[in-house]
């Protein structure tokens, strides 16, 4: 099992319960179909938030409640029960069973010429052996995950997957799973205790035949908001998730996180103090890429700090952002198991005017590889009213790089180390772009600042090992305890290279 199937999952609400509009998904439950159309899961959405929120009992059947993680890993799903399975479909779904971790129920509807028809649990859908085959009714699922031929024309391939409170995840041809995304972040990194909203019910709609995408239906409940999410997944060299989201917040949401993404990073040579690792590198991410609403594209290194840490950068209108895996050689990682340069980056790009606020940026200390500790989204400028729709439209592009401005120069790795005198050495590479034009003899200009301490020795050359090019400093601290360092390669023409930016901590 992967670490990130082992995310708690969220709460439960069990259709029946819901009452009001969900009347006319009532008869579901008896195996009846019902009518469906785009505005359907947004009606439900709207109803659930006009009622208080309902907590779910996330008890489970004695013969699941205490099962451990080696007896779930038995709990296969039957690839010849899939969805789909044997009608000539681009795709198939599989479901995961409720136990161990994954407690909370989500309910499943198939979707067909315009009529919903819940898909029912059973035990013939999964092989328990050698385990027994429990003793339990319709007890739901906790998830599912999509298939489809991602790398090959004859083989289903296991796409995405949909599992734990609002998380998903995807992958593009020729990479494995890493970073999550998520529905909606309520209070993340915040003192008081963060929300987990979570998909309860998806509507999964029948693919046409040589159909590109297949589109899936979410309805979202916490006890702040309930949400509406519609995604239309085309998987490729890059597998992209058009997203439209419609948010009904039952109080006023101050923190929210707008297309939220999930990631790791441990350590790499820009953060190595008192790593005692055989690896040169440990993240499913190294970077917070940002392309703003005023068209300057920057790069976040991202750090494991000692202490929690947030950090905003204010936009107005941004055209994208996202955490990216930029090592993409086994040499990054010499790691034969994990394969970490095969982890995807995942890109977010707004689809219309956004306005303004800032993309947030959550590091949380960690001690190992084990557990997500980054976290990047969108956090409008104003809260979300309650009583009100709130809707946002995005493109997620899970992509092992994706273009910006093709005449930027992008970081192609940061190192950090001691220099004299106490001060940091931070030594930048750069590849692409106007940049790898210039003759070996030209002299770029160094556009560097500190917010504190004192920056020494800029220079920029071209590095003949790897073809791209170097931007080396000195950070002189000082009595600094924090300083934000920002640099980029420039000429008389403007920009050679996209804006590095780095939080240095004493």
């Amino acid at each position: 099992m992967h670490r990130r199937e082992v995310i708690l999952a969220g709460l439960s609400l069990p259709m029946l319960s819901l009452g009001g509009a969900l009347e006319a998904f009532a008869a579901t439950t008896a195996g009846t179909d019902a009518p469906f159309d785009a505005d359907t899961v947004a009606g439900l959405a709207r109803a659930l938030a006009a009622r208080p929120y309902r907590q779910p009992d996330d008890a489970l059947p004695p013969a699941l409640a205490k099962i451990g993680y080696d007896q779930y890993r038995d709990y296969r799903y039957r690839a010849a029960r899939a969805l789909w399975a044997g009608d000539g479909l681009p795709f198939q779904a599989q479901f995961f069973h409720r136990g161990f971790l994954f407690k909370d129920r989500v309910d499943v509807y198939t979707v067909r010429d315009g009529r919903a028809t819940p898909f029912a649990f059973s035990t013939d859908l999964f092989d328990y052996t050698p385990q027994p085959v429990p003793k339990v009714g319709d007890v739901g699922f906790a998830g599912f995950r999509l298939h489809a031929p991602v790398n090959r024309a004859d083989h289903f391939d296991e796409l995405c997957s949909f599992l734990g409170a609002s998380y998903f995840r995807a992958v593009a041809r020729g990479l494995n799973y890493g970073l999550s995304a998520r529905g909606l972040a309520l209070g993340t990194g915040e003192p008081a205790a963060e929300e987990f909203p979570r998909f309860t019910t998806f509507w999964l709609e029948r693919p046409a035949a040589g159909a590109q995408a297949v589109v899936v239906h979410a309805l979202l409940d916490s006890p702040g908001v309930a949400g509406a999410f519609r995604f239309a997944i085309d998987p490729g060299d890059e597998t992209v998730f058009d997203v439209d989201m419609r948010l009904y917040p039952r109080v006023e949401l101050a923190q929210a996180g707008i297309a939220p993404l999930t990631s790791m990073f441990e350590f790499d040579p820009s953060d190595r103090v008192g790593v005692d690792d055989y690896r040169p590198a440990v993240h499913d991410s190294d970077g917070l890429a940002m392309f703003n609403g005023q068209g300057e594209q920057s790069w976040r290194q991202l750090q494991n700090p000692a202490t929690l840490q947030h950090s905003g950068f204010q936009d107005a209108g941004p055209r994208g952002f996202g955490l990216m895996q930029r090592k993409r050689r086994y040499a990054d990682f010499q790691d034969a198991e994990a394969h970490y340069e095969l982890r995807p980056s995942a890109w977010v790009e707004p689809v219309g005017d956004w306005g303004e606020g800032e993309v947030h940026l959550v590091e949380i200390p960690t001690a190992d590889e084990y557990h997500d500790n980054i976290v990047a989204f969108w956090r409008p400028k104003a809260a979300l009213a309650a009583g009100t729709e709130h809707r946002w439209r995005y493109r997620l592009h899970w992509c092992r790089e994706h273009a910006w401005d093709p005449q930027l120069a992008t970081v192609a790795a940061t190192r950090i180390g001691a220099s004299h005198d106490g001060a940091r050495l931070v030594v930048i590479d750069l590849a692409g772009g106007r940049l790898s034009t210039l003759p070996d003899d030209a002299k770029p200009q160094v556009d560097a600042t500190a917010s504190q301490g004192a920056l020494r020795n800029p220079v920029a050359y071209r590095n003949a090992d790897t073809g791209g090019w170097r931007m080396s400093l000195e950070l002189h601290p000082g009595d600094a305890r924090v300083s934000e360092l920002r640099a980029r390669l420039a000429d008389g023409d403007g920009p050679l290279s996209e804006t590095w930016l780095y939080r240095w901590l004493a």
